[in-house]
């Protein structure tokens, strides 16, 4: 192999890993909220980001802490023993920590069954 392409070779291979994103897990307490008015604002279906909730979406909010662990608004997370992917569009008030909200739509019943548990969840991140 000559040089120059041993030397594409290599490069594209120190840029793929400086670009990988390794899978982060970190275990947060989640609790569940709903679009009702009495949980949220005068527009409940409006998140922090502003993008619209609809009942059925797998969305989560994150407390603002884990902002700067790449959990921003778009990130997609799984959530260990719940199916499918969530995507951050929420955030929460500052005053929580190693938090994250599900959004449960208009079922208050379903969140309120849901409580407050200890949960692990999954995002793709740069390694810090």
């Amino acid at each position: 192999m000559r040089a120059s392409v041993r030397l594409a070779v290599l490069l594209i291979a120190a840029l793929t890993a400086a670009c990988g994103d390794e899978e982060r897990t970190l275990t947060v307490t989640a609790t569940a909220y709903t679009s009702s008015p009495g949980e949220t604002d005068n527009t409940p279906d409006i998140a922090a980001w502003g993008d619209t909730l609809e009942p059925g979406m797998k969305v989560i909010a994150v407390s603002r802490d884990l902002l700067d662990l790449g959990l921003v608004q778009g990130a997609e997370v799984t959530i260990d023993g719940l199916d499918g992917r969530y995507v951050v569009l929420d955030k929460m008030h500052p005053r929580w920590n190693e938090k994250i909200d599900i959004y449960m739509g208009e079922n208050v019943k379903k969140a309120r069954n849901w409580g407050r548990r200890e949960v692990t969840i999954r995002w793709a991140g740069a390694e810090r």
